[in-house]
């Protein structure tokens, strides 16, 4: 019903685009026929060097001047809707952005359920990392392929836009509200108490705590700036073969580290073992939550998606046993009674440790009623991020069936202390092929509409006179990364060690094949295409954000709630710098 309605719409934006450029506004007309008239004056001879402020100013009025005056724009593949309005344009950004989103999350579900089936290994080193930046490269990639060299010259900040702003908004926004709602309480030896979080926004007194392995991850993200390092030396030198060459090397230096950083991945497993828990934590959440679904417990979750109080009071009434107003592990096996966990009696006994474990707040070995609420609302949530909001009429017969439908053969329960061993599932076979079509059709739906956004992205800059490096900056991360984005925070938000470890290692790899992959696809469509690298101002935004991040992640464990602040100032500095740099001082 989705599909039919977005299709709907991207008919009727198309036929009001060429509604629109058909009869254009009097008042646009008669602003661009005032602009055509200036053209007329003639010039007195005398030449004067206008001050750098009247030149953006200038350069402003005639990005709004070709605004204007432009009648038409070209539909990409020849039939997708465009338009010269900036209404239209921003629709297009919503439609053709939220494609894309769509893309990167099949994508990264399907490799997820790969990767959970089979393990670390050759594929998990070399293959999934490469598919989970995919969207982006395809994006910088298609920036860079349009049209002639001068078209292609500009549509590449474009590229650049998205891969300078995937790595700021991670590193800095997303870094700073996983800090957030991951914070827990600090104990003396300065160190996050899991699940304790009576401090408030003290900003001293709470933060999160990470493992050693997660500053390896850091420490990899730092060394991944190589390749910016080496394309940035030549342009010390005014010499375009020099700075030709740099790119050049760069690229090669880009593929030297993305190969070493998959290689590495594949001799040393444990970044993939992160991603195999990470994928883990969703499945005993579905079976629990289906199997009181299943018992007729009523429905957990009130029309407005919020989780109904009164419904898990009445749950754990049915739990408590001796009615103390507590649950212990014995009666938190009523959750379990009738669950298929291999079979093992151990399962059952592992997953109740589990449950107890994630609920229990007071760490006193029992469950009070605003544990038990706390921990099935968290848990509620995660269903509702997973497959979306439930519909009135379709809870009972949909919602706890799809989200565990979805999660069944991504995660099985963990079995054993070591939580990042690879479980066993009954059909593998069935699940390659749905990780296989999952995956090939993100890669479809983000080949066919990577172009039109990219457009979309020119058009809205033509049409509001922003430039096309903030407007890619700002937006297109949100399009790409938003599925990552939510789960991060999703996990961060269960306040414990592990689960911010793994939180803050998905960003840290994230940001590596930013540097390597992405950066080594932008430099070959430069160095194919003979393109100028006049890009200083925006490798030096991401060398510092990293720098600043990666440092600071690689000798420190622990995150004071205040260390959020830094991340959060470091996204509009960013966004300062560029603009000083290029259109006040003039870089670029």
């Amino acid at each position: 019903m989705k599909g039919f309605s977005l299709l709907f719409s991207l008919l009727l934006l198309h036929c009001v685009c060429l509604h629109s450029n058909a009869q254009r506004p009097l008042l646009l007309q008669r602003s661009t026929a005032g602009i055509d008239r200036g053209a007329d004056l003639v010039s007195d001879g005398v030449q004067e060097m206008a001050p750098r402020g009247f030149i953006v100013k200038t350069t402003l009025q005639s990005g709004l001047r070709r605004a204007l005056s432009s009648s038409s724009c070209d539909e990409t593949y020849g039939f997708m809707p465009c338009t010269t309005s900036l209404v239209g344009n921003l629709f297009l950004l919503v439609v053709y952005g939220y494609l894309m989103f769509q893309a990167a999350t099949f994508m990264s579900n399907g490799s997820e359920l790969l990767l959970s089936v089979m393990g670390p290994g050759i594929i998990g080193g070399l293959f999934l990392p490469i598919l989970g930046a995919f969207p982006d490269a395809l994006l910088i990639l298609v920036s860079g392929l349009s049209g002639s060299t001068t078209t292609a010259q500009s549509q590449v900040l474009i590229g650049m836009g998205l891969l300078a702003g995937s790595t700021v908004m991670l590193l800095t926004a997303l870094w700073g509200a996983c800090t957030i709602v991951g914070k827990c309480d600090l104990s003396p030896e300065n160190a996050a108490i899991d699940g304790q979080d009576t401090k408030g926004f003290s900003l001293s007194g709470s933060g999160i705590t990470t493992d050693k392995a997660t500053t390896k991850a850091a420490q990899i993200m730092v060394v991944s700036l190589i390749p910016f390092i080496i394309v940035e030396i030549p342009q010390v030198i005014d010499s375009s073969s020099a700075k030709r060459i740099g790119v050049l090397v760069g690229c090669i230096a880009a593929i030297i580290c993305l190969l070493s950083y998959c290689i590495y991945q594949v001799l040393q497993p444990w970044i993939q073992k992160r991603r195999v828990a990470y994928a883990k934590q969703k499945h005993i959440i579905s079976a629990i939550m289906k199997n009181m679904h299943l018992k007729g417990w009523g429905r957990l979750l009130r029309e407005d998606g919020q989780p109904d109080l009164d419904v898990l009071k009445s749950v754990f009434e049915k739990l408590d046993d001796d009615n103390d107003g507590y649950l212990t592990k014995h009666e938190l096996r009523g959750l379990l009674y009738g669950l298929d966990l291999q079979g093992q009696e151990s399962s059952t006994a592992d997953a109740v440790n589990k449950v107890m474990a994630e609920f229990d707040s007071s760490r006193d070995d029992k469950l009070s009623l605003d544990e038990f609420n706390v921990g099935m609302s968290s848990w509620l949530k995660i269903a509702t991020s997973t497959v979306g909001h439930p519909r009135p009429n379709n809870y009972s017969k949909k919602f706890m069936s799809d989200f565990h439908l979805k999660t069944k053969e991504e995660l099985e329960a963990l079995q054993n202390d070591n939580e990042e061993e690879v479980a066993e599932v009954d059909n593998p076979y069935k699940v390659y092929l749905k990780a296989v079509m999952l995956m090939l059709g993100g890669a479809i739906l983000a080949g066919i509409f990577a172009d039109p956004l990219v457009d979309a992205v020119d058009n809205f800059s033509d049409a509001t006179s922003i430039p096309s490096f903030f407007i890619s900056f700002i937006i297109m991360p949100f399009a790409t990364n938003s599925s990552e984005g939510v789960s991060a925070l999703i996990f961060a938000s269960r306040k414990k060690k592990r689960t911010a470890s793994l939180t803050y290692s998905e960003i840290y790899g994230a940001v590596t094949m930013n540097n390597t992959l992405c950066l080594g696809v932008f430099l070959a469509i430069i160095y194919i295409r003979g393109l100028d690298w006049d890009f200083s101002a925006e490798v030096l935004v991401i060398v510092l954000v990293v720098l600043v991040m990666g440092l600071l992640s690689s000798f420190r464990t622990t995150f004071p709630l205040w260390m959020s602040s830094i991340a959060f100032i470091f996204y509009p500095l960013t966004l300062a710098i560029v603009y000083v740099l290029d259109y006040v001082l003039g870089w670029s």
